[in-house]
């Protein structure tokens, strides 16, 4: 056995070697560039503690910090077909689609989930900007039919995270046929008299804009939430001008009437317990509410002769 090759050189190497660091500990603000340390960021809900931007969320993560104690029941969603049309750009789509899985560990772009949040049944639906871009595709379009279908049999309002780059190309006029399909699902919660929340994410843009996304009760954005059916840079070309500071920001939209709030992420929580509390006609919430303490019924023993 040679010592120096099998024990010395090691130990050396070992104390000079560089240590191997998990490249998923940091995230770069795409904003202002500011290193962010991954659990410092989840526990901010991935808003960036410099600048304040607002970073894409999965509807897991979303889920988790919305409902209370962050437990919800998934919502089975229809599948629909795999590949109705075959296409293949540089990929096939199932090829695409497999990707995709694999990168957001999400079998598609939407979640449906159903909970309780300040004491209050509602039905949640919530889009994964990591897949495939949170694009509208048959299987968008019957999560939010079988969102809305819950809600009206749970008599729950129903509340919906949009973020989308629009129609899934992949799936052609299939796809944009889940623009009327979603706003049927919208005109249901309408004709039971149940509230339709949407909150705007960044981005939300194209089919998504022109249907289910414009459509709630109630139109609440995250800041600088670029929100849009065509985006500034399209629009600037075929124009030739140059468009106003902001435009089509969140805070722009909000300015002209198509919004109703914009809400930091970090109130969002507390601004859906008040809208649904009032628009089901219940008081409103109460910080640190606890269960009511059980009143004992039981009749009082009669006293004893002789004691008073």
């Amino acid at each position: 056995m040679n010592w120096i090759s099998n024990y010395v050189r090691p130990k050396i190497n070992s104390l000079f070697s560089r240590r191997e660091v998990p490249e998923n500990l940091w995230t770069k603000c795409p904003e202002c560039g500011t290193m962010l340390f991954h659990r410092e960021l989840a526990d901010n809900l991935n808003v960036c503690s410099n600048c304040d931007h607002h970073m894409a969320i999965s509807p897991r993560e979303r889920f988790a910090r919305l409902f209370d104690g962050g437990v919800f029941v998934e919502v089975k969603v229809p599948e629909p077909l795999a590949d109705p049309l075959h296409f293949r750009d540089q990929k096939r789509y199932p090829e695409r689609m497999k990707a995709a899985q694999k990168a957001s560990g999400e079998k598609e772009a939407m979640l449906v989930a159903e909970g309780e949040i300040g004491r209050t049944p509602i039905v949640a639906v919530a889009q994964d900007f990591s897949f495939m871009a949170g694009s509208m595709g048959m299987y968008v379009g019957n999560a939010i039919i079988a969102a809305a279908e819950t809600a009206v049999k749970r008599k729950a309002p129903l509340v919906l995270f949009a973020a989308a780059g629009g129609a899934r190309m992949q799936e052609g006029i299939l796809s944009l046929m889940q623009m009327p399909r979603t706003t049927v699902a919208a005109q249901m919660l309408k004709e039971a008299g149940l509230p339709y929340i949407v909150v705007l994410t960044h981005p939300t843009t194209g089919g998504v804009t022109a249907s289910y996304a414009m459509l709630g009760d109630v139109q609440i954005a995250e800041p600088n939430a670029l929100i849009c059916f065509a985006g500034p840079r399209v629009i600037e070309q075929t124009i030739r001008e140059k468009l106003p500071e902001g435009f089509q920001r969140a805070e722009y939209l909000l300015d002209h009437g198509m919004l109703d709030r914009v809400t930091h992420r970090k109130q969002l929580r507390d601004d859906l317990i008040a809208l649904v509390r009032l628009l089901t006609g219940k008081p409103p919430a109460v910080k640190g509410d606890l269960p009511a303490p059980k009143v004992d019924t039981a009749p009082a023993a009669a006293p004893e002769a002789g004691k008073s």
